[in-house]
């Protein structure tokens, strides 16, 4: 029996989602763990605590922990909100609570964080989308660019035979071609398929440049607060590419933080072993355990826009052309990487999921040479 029960604790702690025992005086009676991870705490610390100390009062979890109690049954409930201050904002999770045979007055219960094939299936669709611009820029930049120009110089001959009131006009026309111009060569960068150079990148040194550049110019009134992991094993990417992405997400978030007295930007690095994704055109599995967290404490995203922030000519922005956050999804993309983004009236989070460098990518670029 007590082989069997070590077997079980055993299988238990493998799981990757939190599974715990809840006791009869409310205490942690046993947590695997995934659930050490989900709680921020050891289970030595969590055993001392009541498991409602973790949470916000009134919490939908305590009425499914009294209802599989008092009935003897398990239940399941999806997309709760755990929400607290120890445990983080916007934290929803699926759950399953049921009774454990030996002691009526323990229950056992799983959790299942949002999972990341959620994200991923978010990614396929902003990728498709992204190839959807890709396919609209190839055919705007012949069959609009070329017009322009005509429409352009037509409005400067114009101007030379004009009084001052048609000037204002011909110059009207030409702001507005130029605008155009400008709008479709954003755009053409969708349409660019070459493959990306790529080399070993210091993560945090993309970071402290594209601070120097944000606090100098649109950030000054923003206080910065970084959380870097020192050990943190260089990125495979484009530094270029990274230092652009990362440039229009605090851009992004400084905008969306103009008129708070308190505007704050925090900026997280962090190595996370065991997410792998398939790539493309491939069975072979690539690890993203670099990644880079950027948080603000804005107004938040609309919750009807937050499913298509990626998708392109989507903007929250009076004068925003939409195709920010979507060629921050390409370029993601480009390097085999993951964007994510969770938001709500306190602010909102950026997530980038991204591969490291190994000693053997330069030696297969040495041998393909």
């Amino acid at each position: 029996m007590v082989e069997n029960n070590d077997l079980a604790v055993s299988v238990l702690s493998a799981l990757p989602h939190p599974v715990f025992v809840v006791g009869a005086d409310g205490c942690f009676a046993f947590a695997n763990s995934a659930a050490e991870v989900f709680f921020r705490s050891s289970f030595n610390v969590m055993r001392k605590r009541q498991f409602s100390w973790y949470l916000l009062e009134n919490t939908p979890m305590t009425n499914l922990i009294e209802q599989v109690r008092a009935s003897g049954t398990p239940v399941s409930e999806y997309r709760v909100d755990v929400s607290s201050p120890r445990l983080g904002e916007e934290n929803w999770v699926d759950v399953y609570v049921g009774p454990v045979a030996e002691d009526p007055e323990s229950v056992i219960v799983m959790l299942q964080v949002k999972s990341m094939a959620e994200t991923m299936d978010r990614q396929l669709t902003h990728r498709g989308a992204a190839r959807t611009v890709t396919g609209l820029a190839a055919m705007l930049a012949h069959e609009i660019k070329n017009p322009l120009a005509g429409i352009r110089g037509a409005a400067q001959l114009l101007e030379t035979h004009s009084d001052e009131d048609d000037r204002a006009l011909t110059k009207l026309i030409t702001d507005e071609t130029d605008r155009i111009v400008r709008l479709v060569d954003r755009m053409e960068v969708f349409s660019d398929e070459r493959p990306i150079e790529r080399d070993p990148v210091n993560i945090h040194s993309v970071l402290e440049h594209v601070k120097i550049l944000a606090a100098n110019s649109f950030a000054k009134s923003v206080s910065f607060h970084e959380l870097y992991d020192p050990s943190l094993p260089p990125v495979m990417g484009n530094r270029d590419q990274l230092i652009q992405i990362v440039l229009n997400l605090i851009k992004n978030a400084c905008e969306a933080m103009v008129g708070k007295d308190d505007a704050k930007l925090s900026i997280t690095t962090a190595f996370r072993p065991g997410m792998r994704i398939a790539a493309a055109g491939s069975k072979q599995r690539v690890s993203l355990p670099i990644s880079l967290t950027i948080q603000d404490n804005g107004s938040g995203v609309p919750e009807d826009m937050r499913a298509y922030m990626f998708d392109p000519f989507v903007t929250t922005k009076q004068n925003g052309s939409g195709l920010g956050l979507a060629l921050v999804a390409k370029i993601v993309g480009d390097h085999g990487g993951i964007v994510s983004c969770e938001s709500s009236s306190k602010g909102t989070t950026f997530e980038i999921l991204l591969p490291m460098w190994k000693m053997q990518d330069d030696e297969k670029g040495a041998k393909n040479a």
